[in-house]
């Protein structure tokens, strides 16, 4: 798979991720979104403000300045924020993921193997990009969690339902759509 190929598939991966945790999160009320399962854990509002700080810091300027931006509070990002809304937190989110997928848009094949640094450690930009596609995915995953159990009985599965294998597969052997 040359760059290109990969780079697209990559912004496949992320926007899907993206996809599943808006389709999370819109299923919970927000009055629960600050909801911890207990209090180590994260909430949805902790995993929002993380992943788009996250996003902010490595995204932004990404060839020029290390990931980690002088500016970023992470562990601010683990505090719920008092006060703050529905639209301001989605506002962030957003803004976030504009800020990747910018990124990524901005990329060609002859940047994969430049070096860029998160933390002062030197990475390729494909190691990188591998490294926050897997770090995202793993809090997305969380997020589903959290919102399956927020939702109770009134979550609506996100993939193929229980039982649902076999009529599935059958319908994506007939030409019907796949996930």
């Amino acid at each position: 798979m040359n760059g290109t190929a990969w780079l697209a598939d990559v912004t496949h991966r992320f926007r899907e991720a993206k996809e599943q945790a808006d389709a999370s999160l819109a299923q919970v009320p927000f009055v629960r979104w600050s909801h911890r399962l207990d209090p180590g854990s994260n909430s949805l509002v902790t995993l929002l403000l993380h992943l788009s700080g996250n996003m902010l810091s490595r995204w932004k300027d990404m060839l020029a300045t290390d990931g980690e931006k002088a500016a970023r509070d992470r562990d601010a990002e683990f505090e719920d924020l008092p006060g703050a809304t529905r639209e301001s937190l989605l506002e962030h989110w957003e803004e976030g993921w504009a800020c990747l997928f910018a990124a990524l848009a901005g990329l060609t094949d002859a940047d994969l193997d430049r070096t860029l640094t998160i933390r002062g450690k030197p990475l390729t930009v494909m190691q990188a990009i591998d490294r926050q596609l897997a770090h995202y995915s793993q809090h997305v995953g969380q997020m589903t969690f959290l919102a399956k159990h927020l939702a109770g009985p009134a979550w609506r599965t996100l993939s193929v339902p229980r039982g649902g294998s076999r009529a599935y597969n059958a319908s994506v052997r007939a030409g019907g759509p796949g996930q």
